[in-house]
């Protein structure tokens, strides 16, 4: 089994979702659920955050020009059934489900196309950052995977490879010296040398990402899953993110 990870970075006023997320630092949607066949897609969604963050992600989910994971830059006038399974102060549940018309498209789908059945998809969006991971047998084609994912998107977001490898569990530890993405090493690397963990810090995440030329939102992620990884592998011995004993897949909240 394979790992494929990447992220899309959202324009303003291009996905709805990412916009409510933005307005709102600190609020978070993970995927619960998420199937697609060639002609439907649904999908379960925990969001978390303030009332007001909660409020502006359930009115995103339910406007009616919004399908989840479309990635039409128009009304594709899809079917779309979205719910509100739970709403309280702190939590959101939502249930979305949408039949494609011609004009539609999406990351399941796409993926569907380019690396077979049998796909298993996690999902987190933070502010215009949305990251996807999809295990897959290897046996596709990830390169046009890619490159129709890329055309698919065009300027409402930017695509940013994470990592392609061995799923956790199945061969041990990532490959590489560290373990780390090259991107998430790279991030840590730059905010040690240039004082990001010192006590005072000689840099914020502003500054640092102003440097490194990349969104704050996208340095934030890559330093967090990093921190993240480290501390796991420190703390658990032979445990790495994504991984649990019994070999099942796991994000952690």
């Amino acid at each position: 089994m394979r790992e494929l990870a990447f992220a899309l970075e959202y324009e303003p006023g291009c996905n709805r979702v990412a916009d409510a997320l933005a307005e709102h630092p600190g609020a978070r949607i993970r995927s619960l659920s998420l199937h697609a066949t060639d002609d439907r897609l649904w999908r379960v969604d925990h969001a978390t955050g303030s009332p007001e963050a909660l409020d502006a992600i359930s009115a995103a989910f339910l406007d009616a020009g919004y399908y989840a994971d479309c990635l039409a830059t128009e009304d594709c006038e899809a079917t779309q059934t979205t719910e509100v399974l739970e709403h309280t102060d702190s939590a959101l549940v939502l249930y979305s489900r949408w039949e494609r018309s011609p004009t539609c498209i999406s990351v399941p789908h796409i993926a569907r196309t380019h690396l077979g059945d049998g796909l298993l998809f996690e999902t987190r969006h933070e502010a215009r950052h949305y990251t996807w991971r999809i295990i897959h047998s290897g046996s596709g084609d990830v390169t046009a995977f890619f490159e129709d994912l890329d055309a698919a998107v065009g300027d409402c977001a930017q695509l940013e490879m994470l990592r392609t490898a061995e799923a956790p569990g199945a061969a041990g530890e990532p490959s590489g010296t560290s373990g780390l993405a090259p991107e998430q090493e790279a991030a840590l690397r730059a905010a040690v040398e240039h004082g990001y963990y010192e006590s005072p810090r000689a840099v914020d995440v502003g500054e640092l990402a102003d440097h490194l030329d990349v969104p704050r939102s996208t340095l934030t992620y890559r330093l967090r899953r990093a921190e993240q990884y480290l501390a796991k592998r420190y703390v658990g011995g032979s445990q790495f993110p994504g991984s649990r004993p019994d070999g099942r897949l796991e994000y952690s909240n």
